[in-house]
């Protein structure tokens, strides 16, 4: 749970060996009174710096850290089904534990963004004793500047304020990206999911960005369908206006989860042989390909579609 840092890493170790080898910036083998005093003004400030050192060394850190419960952990992790082809990025990881539980028991890499540096180097040392540090590791960032386009799990555990200024960012990350946190909630981007164990734990697979006007051609015998169809989204919920032919029909059940679209629609093209149509289909940038299913049991046909957005 961290915020903004002032300083850079850098600037701390050069202040530490400052502090603590004086010596290396001055030295004087006479033992004049001179150079007595000019060596007792140095160990005075060298004495000054020791007493000021552990506010000047750490970053101001607007945000607690407060560790996560074990129990709790292993829910969040469980919850986003990690698995050994995750990489697990955990903002504000405090003392490593839930990417060093995620390498440990769930045999996925992760990787911790922390600005207290006592707290990476006790990650680090934990990550050691738990036999996987060479599946984790742990960065000194900021985490509103944080890489997170290669993770496939990003964990949270941060404050409202926190929550809501990161939210833009989670969601333009890779569609079907798994976002857990527990306690705190993104407001009103509601979770897919949602369990209680001791604390509540909140899942959303970020979404495809699905809104739009849409057409396909559907190669249904015994003539091929225009299907145009307008989709509205608000997060993960999705809504849609469609037709069929130039005909409005009425779109059933339409869901949403990452990149996974599906919904249903009643083709009446033939008044007297009417049929659901089951559309699955991938959002990819400006298209939808996916499978069509006219009929269901030994009457179900399957067919390729694929839609392009209006505009594209």
């Amino acid at each position: 749970m961290r915020g903004e840092q002032d300083e850079k890493p850098e600037t701390r170790r050069l202040l530490f060996l400052g502090v603590l080898a004086p010596w290396r910036f001055h030295y004087c083998s006479c033992f004049s009174l001179a150079s007595l005093a000019v060596r007792g003004w140095v160990v005075g400030l060298w004495l000054a710096a020791l007493v000021a050192l552990p506010a000047l060394a750490q970053p101001k850190l607007d945000i607690p850290y407060v560790p996560t419960p074990h129990v709790v952990v292993d829910e969040m992790l469980r919850l986003a089904n990690v698995g050994p082809r995750d990489l697990v990025i955990d903002l504000g990881s405090g003392d490593g534990r839930i990417v060093i539980t995620a390498a440990k028991k769930f045999g996925a890499r992760g990787i911790g963004v922390e600005l207290d540096f006592h707290l990476l180097i006790q990650s680090e040392e934990s990550a050691r004793q738990a036999g996987v540090e060479d599946r984790v590791k742990f960065l000194e960032q900021d985490l509103f500047k944080a890489e997170l386009s290669q993770a496939t799990v990003i964990t949270l555990y941060l404050l409202p304020s926190v929550m809501r200024k990161l939210k833009p960012k989670l969601l333009d990350l890779k569609p079907g990206t798994r976002l857990v946190a527990h306690e705190f909630d993104l407001e009103d981007w509601k979770p897919d999911r949602q369990t209680t164990i001791r604390k509540n734990v909140f899942l959303w697979i970020v979404p495809a960005k699905a809104a739009g006007r849409w057409q396909a051609r559907l190669p249904i015998p015994p003539i091929e369908r225009l299907l145009e169809i307008a989709i509205t989204q608000r997060y993960q919920e999705v809504s849609a206006n469609a037709w069929l032919n130039g005909v409005q029909a009425q779109v059933w059940e339409m869901t949403l989860s990452g990149d996974r679209l599906s919904f249903v629609i009643v083709d009446s093209t033939d008044r007297d042989n009417e049929a659901n149509l089951y559309f699955e289909g991938r959002v990819t940038g400006n298209a939808i390909e996916g499978e069509v299913a006219r009929g269901v049991g030994n009457a179900r046909a399957t067919f390729k579609w694929r839609a392009v957005r209006s505009g594209s």
